[in-house]
């Protein structure tokens, strides 16, 4: 099958070699930054950091040393055994002045 009239009869228009050179250079060009900028980004992969506050810092100091302590099982048993009689017997305001202390101290605020 033949095509006939592709340019409805009308001479093929000529190469401008000026033209295209300059849009292969331009394209070339978008190429070759759009490389670098990949690049860039995959130079310099972003660090995480965390940082704690003094007061967690602390917070872990204490539990660690929580976890550290010495435990007299023979006091511990003799307390459960007083708790689950009903023989204990707790001061109330002894209780609230110790934790006001303890706050105290956590929050260093001087009473």
């Amino acid at each position: 099958m033949a095509i006939n009239n592709v340019n409805n009869g009308a001479p093929k228009a000529p190469i401008d070699n000026a033209k295209l050179n300059n849009q292969q250079a331009q394209t070339q060009s978008a190429v070759q930054q759009e490389a670098a900028a990949k690049t860039a980004q995959t130079v310099a992969p972003r660090q995480d950091s965390v940082s704690l506050t003094q007061s967690a810092q602390q917070l872990s100091q204490v539990q660690k040393k929580g976890t550290e302590a010495p435990v007299n099982q023979e006091k511990v048993d003799k307390l459960k055994k007083a708790i689950q009689s009903g023989e204990y017997k707790i001061d109330a305001d002894s209780l609230a002045h110790k934790i006001a202390r303890l706050e105290a101290q956590v929050f260093g605020i001087k009473s």
